[in-house]
């Protein structure tokens, strides 16, 4: 360790000790630990830049509150003595991919339960916890290498953005990430702290899980299955056609779709219901090309080649049985 203190230009003290058998080891692990730390850098004659990750729990007066406490204050008086910078971050609970379930993060935990299909216990659903996502936390971290930084002395130093989350919430958000593989309803993701959330679930997969079927609606023109139904922003779906067979013939007064070939050869026709205009788009899976499906024109796509023809397709709503908005009309009079 002196061997990489001698030449190090910042040192990130990340190591620490908050759950031992023996409570003495907040001492050894975390103030000791500092304290040689500082002595073997004086020895050296370095003061290298310092970054700390302390706890929220160091305002408290907790055995490993104290004892983060207690580490804080050698490394200023190391600051001080010295005049080496020194980062603090009093961190609160870090969330994020990797982090250990049944341990110290109850958004781990919980993430691991449900998409295991296991139990969890909220003793109370009212209760708010203070969080941040770990790739913000190295984020923070990072930018203190930076020439702009502009950290002086001894500081504490936060990471941005907290996100203050009720656990009977948190549950519930977590339990609609788990049903959207079935329900297909992609919950959105506008939010920050949403799709901090829905990433570090979706990382708890378990590793046999991670392919999962999309039903399919069978009939003598191929398949179609719906992939993804986009909260607020219509759905994702895929076809397989067999060869020389026409699917659609019919308009929309209110949806919008898009077509991209994916596979094959094909020609996708539109006339507009007023006017009778017609026309005409050859389109093969070689090519990265969208077609656009306004209201109003009624609509065919025929595969024109030997093979099958696969086509991803987009629409401005998610299919409603009851008001499916999809009116038969052939394209060709």
């Amino acid at each position: 360790m002196e061997a990489a203190l001698a030449s190090a230009d910042v040192i990130y003290h990340l190591a620490g000790v908050n759950r031992p058998r023996d409570p003495d080891e907040f001492i050894s692990g975390n103030v000791e630990f500092t304290a040689y730390l500082c002595e073997a850098l004086s020895r050296l004659g370095r003061n290298p830049a310092l970054v700390f990750a302390s706890s929220s729990q160091a305002a408290l007066d907790n055995p490993y509150g104290l004892s983060k406490r207690k580490a804080e204050e050698i490394l200023a008086d190391f600051g001080r003595s010295t005049g080496a910078k020194v980062a603090v971050f009093r961190l609160p609970g870090v969330f994020g991919k990797w982090c250990r379930p049944n341990y110290n993060s109850v958004v781990a935990t919980f993430c691991n339960n449900i998409a295991s299909g296991l139990p969890i216990q909220i003793s109370d659903p009212d209760r708010e916890i203070e969080i941040v996502h770990v790739d913000d936390v190295i984020a923070a971290f990072l930018s203190l290498l930076s020439p702009r930084e502009t950290v002086q002395g001894a500081a504490f130093v936060d990471v941005k953005p907290v996100f203050l989350v009720k656990l009977g919430h948190l549950a519930e958000k977590l339990q609609a990430f788990h049903s959207c593989r079935d329900s297909l309803a992609q919950p959105s993701l506008e939010d920050p702290f949403d799709r901090r959330l829905f990433g570090t679930y979706m990382s708890y997969l378990p590793e046999d899980s991670l392919a999962h079927e999309l039903p399919q609606k069978r009939d003598q023109r191929g398949a179609l299955a719906e992939f993804l139904k986009l909260a607020g922003h219509g759905q994702i779906f895929i076809s397989r056609t067999g060869p020389r067979i026409t699917r659609g013939n019919h308009y929309h007064d209110l949806k919008v779709e898009k077509f991209v070939v994916l596979g094959g050869e094909t020609i996708i026709r539109l006339r507009h219901m007023i006017s009778g205009a017609v026309v005409e788009y050859p389109v093969t899976g070689h090519e990265m090309k969208v077609v656009d499906i306004p209201p109003g024109w009624t609509h065919s796509i025929e595969n024109v080649g030997m093979g099958e023809l696969i086509v991803l397709f987009w629409s401005s709503e998610v299919f409603d049985p009851a008001r499916p908005d999809t009116y038969a009309a052939e394209v060709k009079g």
